[in-house]
């Protein structure tokens, strides 16, 4: 064991703060605090096109809201910072300079089209698509001469044979052929580092010793370890945790299940019940107790207590824990000052109200108007729901509209209005004909609040998984999109609204 535990989350603000997050910042909270070590925060921000500071906001927000608190971030500072990526570029540059002085990586020309026919070729030949080395063969007086005028990336040196062997505190000894492992790009052709390289230099400046993530980082671990080599650093130590998955054991995923952390906050669970039930995702106290508390939890936390079974993210489990914290963890007073900060508190029924205004008669009108913002999701009648539209045509509109909302931002009235507007458009339709669906859809009433005001107030967590709530009923009643529809509706998509499924 280092003499001083450092451990760190790196999460990148490109969109909604994901559940995975919080999972993996609980497990590094823990451990460091079980040996008195420190908790960081950093953000990699080097995607310059997806990263923004309203998501940086957000995951501060979010991890908060949880009960994870770090020693030092961004937002608070500490001594080995600073701690956004974006900060730190001329420090990834001294270090990307000295590993090409040293020969252990090489700037590469090749052209995205090289690149390409390159990768179609080794498929077509049911080859491990990698990078031929191409670039290799230029001598260093060429290669600086080039840099001058010709766009490049620089790529590290992979050893030719041989296998790279590192120690997992989960798994003990790993192995994995060179062979397998690419020669990976370290700098970008904007001078931004990659991942890979950031990640290493990042952790060795902030004087991290265990590097716990989840296990989809194994594969990359020898192009980290050689990095540190290359570098001359000492090695941390590595644990990649088991991935949340869904029921049917798949990768947790948003098009399965909520995964965004502002899901839970606006669907009404209590932070306490949801950082425990993750908890309980990979680790068993030893007293076994299923109800703990983050300090609890680190009181007796041992990596080696880890469970390397893939454990199933299933929310009706989270819904009996949060129903569990509510009887037995809370006093009746608490749940009532709960609930007036969740959802019914003045600030948030001001913004409601001059949307049922125009609607109310008496009192009693306003919460069967407003009922639907403050549920997780409403029942749907199948007559209702696709109302006057054919065929399978209500659930493409639905599935448009899920890949559309995906891309939203700003999430406001604007933003929707804008979009609604063109899938009207797009499917040539009026847009009175096609907002019946989706009112539906979001309140589970033909006639509800202003939708697009709604739909802001409800936030894109809770909107995209009343669509999908919406695809299931069509679906389980046989009016749903068939694999086969589903893979034409995709490619008729990206060809009429100009947009890729991510």
């Amino acid at each position: 064991m280092p003499a001083t535990v450092r451990t760190r989350i790196a999460p990148s603000p490109t969109g909604a703060p994901h559940l995975g997050t919080a999972y993996m910042a609980l497990f590094n909270l823990a451990f460091a605090r079980k040996h008195g070590g420190q908790f960081i925060l950093r953000i990699e921000d080097t995607d310059r096109q997806r990263s923004s500071k309203e998501s940086e906001e957000a995951i501060f927000d979010a991890l908060h809201w949880t009960g994870i608190e770090w020693d030092e971030g961004p937002d608070c500072g500490g001594e080995h910072g600073p701690y956004r990526q974006s900060e730190r570029l001329d420090l990834y540059k001294q270090e990307i300079n000295r590993l090409l002085e040293k020969g252990h990586a090489y700037r590469c020309f090749c052209t995205p089209e090289r690149l390409n026919e390159l990768r179609a070729k080794q498929m077509a030949n049911k080859e491990t698509p990698r990078y031929d080395g191409h670039c290799l063969s230029l001598s260093p007086e060429e290669s600086a001469k080039r840099a001058k005028s010709e766009p490049f990336v620089v790529r590290m040196k992979i050893p030719e044979s041989g296998e790279c062997t590192f120690t997992d505190e989960l798994r003990g000894d790993v192995s994995i052929d060179w062979t397998q492992i690419d020669h990976q790009v370290i700098r970008k052709t904007d001078g931004f580092p990659t991942y890979h390289l950031a990640n290493v230099v990042d952790d060795h400046y902030m004087g991290i010793s265990h590097v716990i993530r989840g296990e989809e980082w194994i594969s990359s671990t020898p192009k980290h370890v050689l990095l540190y080599q290359y570098l001359e650093w000492e090695v941390p130590v590595f644990a990649h945790l088991p991935l949340l998955r869904n029921p049917d054991k798949s990768k947790l995923s948003k098009r399965k299940n909520p995964t965004g952390i502002f899901y839970f906050r606006d669907a009404g669970y209590l932070p306490e019940a949801l950082i425990n039930y993750l908890g309980m995702m990979g680790y068993t106290l030893p007293d076994q107790r299923e109800i703990f508390s983050i300090n609890e939890l680190s009181e007796s936390f041992d990596l080696k207590r880890i469970s390397l079974g893939g454990p199933i993210f299933d929310l009706a489990k989270l819904k009996w824990l949060n129903g569990r914290y509510l009887r037995e963890q809370l006093q009746p007073e608490e749940v009532v000052q709960r609930l007036q900060t969740w959802k019914a508190n003045p600030n948030f029924l001001e913004k409601i109200l001059p949307l049922a205004l125009q609607r109310l008669e008496t009192f009693s009108d306003f919460f069967p108007l407003a009922q639907f913002l403050f549920s997780d999701q409403p029942e749907y009648d199948l007559e209702t729901l696709t109302g006057k539209l054919q065929s399978d045509q209500p659930a493409k509109l639905l599935k448009i509209a899920e890949w559309e909302l995906e891309k939203a931002s700003p999430w406001n009235r604007h933003t929707l209005s804008s979009i609604f507007q063109k899938i009207a458009e797009t499917e040539e339709m009026k847009l009175k004909q096609l907002m019946p669906l989706f009112f539906v859809a979001m309140s589970g009433a033909p006639v509800s609040l202003p939708l697009f005001d709604a739909l802001a107030l409800l936030g894109p967590d809770l909107t995209r998984m009343r669509l999908r709530s919406a695809l299931t009923i069509l679906g389980e009643s046989g009016n749903g999109l068939s694999k086969k529809g589903l893979k034409s509706l995709e490619k008729d998509y990206a060809s009429r609204y100009g947009n890729r499924i991510d």
